[in-house]
């Protein structure tokens, strides 16, 4: 499943081409893709809106719209937004098509391709979230994320705040989307290492030492994973708007790497464990 990286390579390599430009027209083919409300709502919500900003909150991408609504789009386990020219053959599995109108440019299409449609794609009313609305939000999900780690939100403060409540695991808190916004199995594994700190470590025993060498190393490790243009992995679709593979998993450390020498000590070989109800990886000589 694509994460924060991958989700913010595919933000940047959007966000050129889509502000600004007028939807002229909505396509929806399989509607499991817009299962939260409906293929009508979809064009209904779309059509011959502008799109004003692309943002990101964890993994989820969130276009505003000059209607004040918002389209969220959700990658899942093998979603991907693609740009083309409108003549341009479509890719299998291509479910929603937004054609772009901008000015002084050529038309362009935004395609959300996802061959095991667990992806979505929805427009929603962020008033919503607000209880004096007194309705209830397509994505309630989005109103309880975390921090996100490449904001300027996520101070230590913060992250030493949410994280120290209650005793869990330190793993299970990485990938708890409530307490840190868009890190997963990857980079929760790469994170660790880099902290010198096994999955299941209890939160409630870090050192504020501790806290602030992991609350670093989260933002070090996301950070050179977008630069890198994420991780695309064998058994992954995963691509930016232009069709582009990352090449961070080039550099990690542990994560996939089981059974091979530990490129931070030399002496260590990487084992893989289920750990936090997920496979882990880890260095048993770097991770005491």
């Amino acid at each position: 499943m694509p994460e924060l990286p991958e989700v913010e390579t595919v933000r940047r390599s959007v966000e050129t081409a889509v502000v600004g430009a007028r939807i002229v027209q909505v396509e929806v083919g399989r509607e499991r893709t817009v299962r939260r409300s409906s293929k009508q709502a979809l064009i209904a919500g779309l059509h011959h809106e502008t799109i004003v900003a692309a943002r990101r909150h964890g993994k989820y991408l969130l276009f505003d719209l000059s209607s004040g609504n918002v389209m969220m789009v959700h990658l899942r386990m093998s979603g991907r937004l693609l740009l083309a020219a409108p003549g341009d053959v479509r890719e299998k599995h291509t479910h929603v098509v937004l054609t772009l109108e901008k000015k002084n440019e050529a038309v362009r299409e935004l395609r959300f391709v996802d061959p095991r449609t667990f992806g979505e794609v929805v427009v929603y009313n962020p008033d919503d979230d607000n209880a004096e609305a007194g309705t209830e939000s397509l994505v309630p999900e989005v109103a309880r994320l975390g921090l996100d780690p490449l904001t300027g939100n996520f101070t230590f403060e913060a992250f030493r705040d949410r994280f120290t409540k209650g005793n869990r695991g330190v793993k299970a808190l990485l990938l708890d989307q409530s307490v840190v916004a868009g890190i997963g199995n990857i980079y929760a594994d790469e994170i660790l290492h880099r902290a010198r700190l096994r999955w299941n470590h209890l939160s409630a025993t870090l050192s504020t030492k501790h806290l602030r060498e992991l609350h670093g190393h989260i933002g070090e490790v996301l950070a050179e994973a977008v630069a890198a243009g994420g991780s695309t992995l064998a058994d992954t679709q995963y691509v930016d708007a232009l069709g582009k593979e990352g090449i961070f998993q080039t550099e990690h450390r542990v994560y996939a790497r089981q059974g091979e020498r530990c490129r931070t000590c030399g002496r260590g070989i990487i084992k893989r464990v289920m750990g936090a109800g997920r496979s882990t990886h880890f260095c048993p000589v770097c991770q005491k």
